[in-house]
């Protein structure tokens, strides 16, 4: 008897390994197995007994005595690494914590109880739904009791009740006796969000996933919901791996949220995995989204997923007043904010209300310059521009998160005039602290949250209203809840504009319109000010109009003349060394080679520099591949990267979807 058997490392096929007489671990048990001159876990995925055209390897060992991967999970596993031209054993293995993935047991008995660190919320019961929430659910509700798989994307306005939905779908999920998975970007993964769902179906039957938490707790939230206790699992991007025995429905919220796309190998999707995954069990998938990605509004349009509309607010509650501002006509060439916004902050505080000041940018500033000869401080690295930080008093490279330290002189001319220009959320926090003395102002980024539970700290200590004015990157765009939240402001609403990104108008109205949807949730009138250079852009009109539909029948054509997703499947295909020419040439060489070899509706863009010509010191390089299906662009690639391999010294990463 042979084992088939998938590794974890970046190697297209399966091994085959003899098992000893009498063993046969079932598909989805990990072993240990000798790989050249080392030894790996690998994960079983079949058995045979048809004889080899090569010699077999004895297997080492078996570690599990039941599957610690359901059959459900290998055949997604196994369509999304044809999908993503990733390798089999490193999508599954991205499904187990770290523990199991390092050959750790999985069968200790799971801890009984909750640690007493993770509040036990008081029981909710579920709330009178809205007309419009009541159809939503009847039709979720009947492909759940059919047990059939089906795509719904339920478009409802920032406040429009889409988590209460998922909770009653889920309800029925659970009471069928199934499990389900509920998917929210990493950033939101709040406690208010945890312990709504605690407080609906009881603290012993929920787990979380994330990768904030200690890997021993993540393991065992893992084993209890492999063993059956807990059967609503929430979690960032990964969790829709989870070893549910039963699956009942995956809700994706926030579908269109960028953070879902994995940016190593394997390069996944999580809406991707989810309606795979979903399919392999006869499921249905629920996505959800105030600004739904274009790619999938617009299957819904064509009849692959069923639209469903939540088109107001709870108890008819207004969407909030925007006001645009155009920074051009400000006096004071680095004024932060606006007059406009300056007397909106000061009578949101007049009241005893909160707001949000948003600007997607980390640091104090973002551009160092000599004020003598105008050299900018870069990266050594990347070339990359380096932002200031005064939290760390370090100049940090973003893209490589590199540190140098502050300079005193010029390293080009000596001079001593040191210039600090642009803005991130620290300049913002500083001029807040200054312009209002007596306010209660907190920061809420990356750096600002490093320290294990501070994400969660500032929100609780923002929702007992300890706080007057949080300032905050895309962490404070979505997700927050807090009734007092009156007045939301955009520092700068053009920095994705200004990024060389097909996506960045789509980008830019969706925080807008996901951060501006903070503002106005309860009872109190909310209103939000966008400051910005470009008062005409279609993306920013859209977002104070809160009109999703005319963005999208706008940004719909523009996206068809050009022939962009969704109306092209879109690969990117980086070649990167760390010599120059050695990319070059090899980026050269390797569009020679896709020409030659693919069909005539592929159509190939480049080879030209990447965005980041230069990151960890590599040069990096890029082609750009489109089709008018994803099919021909997975047929043709799985077929290319079965005969070619990257020449010694370079490195190629083959982004399929990419965002």
């Amino acid at each position: 008897m042979l084992a088939e058997v998938a590794v974890p490392l970046p190697i297209r096929g399966t091994f085959h390994y003899q098992l000893p007489k009498g063993m046969a671990p079932a598909p989805g048990c990990r072993v240990r197995v000798p790989f050249h001159r080392r030894q790996l876990v690998g994960m079983v995925v079949g058995l045979t007994r048809d004889p080899q055209p090569f010699k077999t390897k004895p297997i080492d060992g078996v570690l599990d005595s039941e599957p610690v991967l359901t059959p459900d999970l290998l055949e997604a596993a196994r369509g999304l690494a044809r999908r993503t031209q990733a390798a089999w054993g490193e999508v599954l293995f991205s499904a187990l914590p770290g523990y199991l993935r390092r050959g750790k047991p999985a069968d200790t008995a799971p801890r009984s109880r909750i640690p007493e660190s993770e509040e036990q919320p008081d029981r909710t019961t579920p709330l009178t739904l809205t007309a419009a929430q009541q159809r939503a659910f009847e039709t979720i509700r009947e492909a759940i009791r059919a047990e059939r798989h089906q795509v719904f994307l339920l478009h409802g306005v920032t406040g429009s009740g889409k988590t209460e939905v998922y909770l009653q779908a889920i309800q029925e999920v659970f009471a069928a006796g199934k499990d389900s998975i509920l998917l929210v970007p990493e950033i939101s993964l709040t406690p208010q969000t945890i312990e709504r769902f605690r407080g609906r179906f009881g603290h012993e039957a929920v787990a979380v996933l994330h990768s904030r938490m200690l890997e021993s707790h993540r393991l065992m939230h893992w084993q209890r919901i492999r063993s059956g206790q807990a059967r609503v699992v929430i979690g960032a991007r990964s969790a829709v791996f989870a070893p549910v025995r039963r699956l009942g429905l995956i809700v994706v919220d926030e579908e269109h949220e960028p953070s879902y796309k994995q940016a190593d190998a394997p390069r996944y999707h999580a809406r991707q995995a989810a309606i795979l995954r979903a399919g392999q069990a006869g499921a249905p998938v629920l996505l959800g989204s105030a600004t739904p990605a274009l790619e999938s509004y617009n299957d819904a349009l064509r009849g692959r997923a069923t639209l469903l509309e939540l088109p107001e607010r709870i108890d008819r509650i207004p969407m909030p007043e925007v006001t645009i501002v155009d920074m051009r006509r400000q006096t004071g060439r680095r004024r932060l904010f606006s007059e406009r916004l300056t007397e909106a902050i000061k009578q949101t505080l007049k009241k005893g209300e909160q707001g949000i000041l948003f600007l997607n940018r980390r640091g104090f500033a973002t551009v160092i310059q000599c004020g003598r000869c105008g050299q900018t401080a870069v990266c050594p690295a990347c070339d990359h521009a380096l932002t200031y930080h005064s939290g760390r008093q370090k100049l940090v490279c973003h893209p490589c998160h590199r540190l140098e330290p502050v300079p005193t002189l010029c390293p080009k001319c000596r001079g001593d005039y040191v210039r600090f220009r642009g803005m991130g959320t620290e300049r913002v926090e500083s001029e807040l602290i200054r312009l209002f003395p007596g306010a209660r102002i907190s920061r809420m980024d990356t750096d600002a949250t490093q320290a294990r539970a501070s994400h969660d700290r500032i929100l609780k200590a923002f929702g007992r209203h300890e706080i007057d004015l949080l300032v905050g990157t895309q962490m404070i765009a979505k997700g927050l809840d807090f009734p007092r939240v009156t007045l939301v402001g955009v520092i700068n609403a053009d920095t994705a504009l200004n990024l060389p990104d097909f996506r960045s108008a789509e980008r830019t109205f969706q925080l807008l319109t996901q951060v501006g949807g903070r503002a106005g949730r309860a009872q109190l009138p909310g209103q939000v000010v966008i400051q910005t250079h470009t008062p005409h852009h279609p993306a920013i009109l859209a977002a104070q109009a809160h009109d999703f539909k005319t963005f999208y029948l706008k940004e719909i054509v523009v996206r068809k003349e050009v022939g962009l997703p969704p109306f092209t499947a879109l690969v990117h295909w980086t070649v990167k060394s760390l010599s120059a020419t050695k990319a070059e040439a090899q980026a050269q060489t390797l569009a020679e080679q896709l020409r030659e070899t693919m069909p005539e509706t592929v159509r190939l863009l480049g080879p030209a520099p990447a965005p980041i010509p230069r990151l960890r010191r590599q040069s990096l390089w890029q082609i750009a591949l489109t089709a008018p299906k994803p099919e021909i662009l997975e047929a043709f690639l799985s077929g290319f990267l079965e005969k070619h391999r990257p020449t010694k010294g370079v490195r190629w990463i083959v982004d399929v979807d990419p965002l």
